[in-house]
C-alpha cells in the first residue's frame, strides 16, 4: 500500500526519520515538481467526479482549444 502524506517542511525530517526506523516502511520524498503534478491530477479527478454528479459543467474540448 502506498500513502501520500502532506507534512509541514519543519516537521518532515522528523517524520521521515520516524518512518525510516520501521523495517517494513520505505520512504521516498517527492520532488516539488512531482508533488505539483499529483496535486493537479487530484484536482482534475475531483472536477470529473463533480461533473458526473451533475454539480459542475466542464468545458468541452472545443472550448478549451478555442481559448488557445
Amino acid at each position: 500500500m502506498k500513502i501520500l502524506l502532506d507534512i509541514k517542511d519543519d516537521k518532515a525530517a522528523f517524520i521521515i526519520e520516524l518512518l525510516s526506523n520501521f523495517k517494513f516502511v520505505k520512504t521516498k520524498p517527492l520532488t516539488p515538481y512531482k508533488a505539483g503534478v499529483l496535486e493537479g491530477l487530484k484536482e482534475a479527478v475531483e472536477q470529473v467526479n463533480l461533473s458526473k454528479q451533475g454539480k459542475v459543467k466542464l468545458k468541452s474540448a472545443r472550448q478549451l482549444l478555442d481559448e488557445l
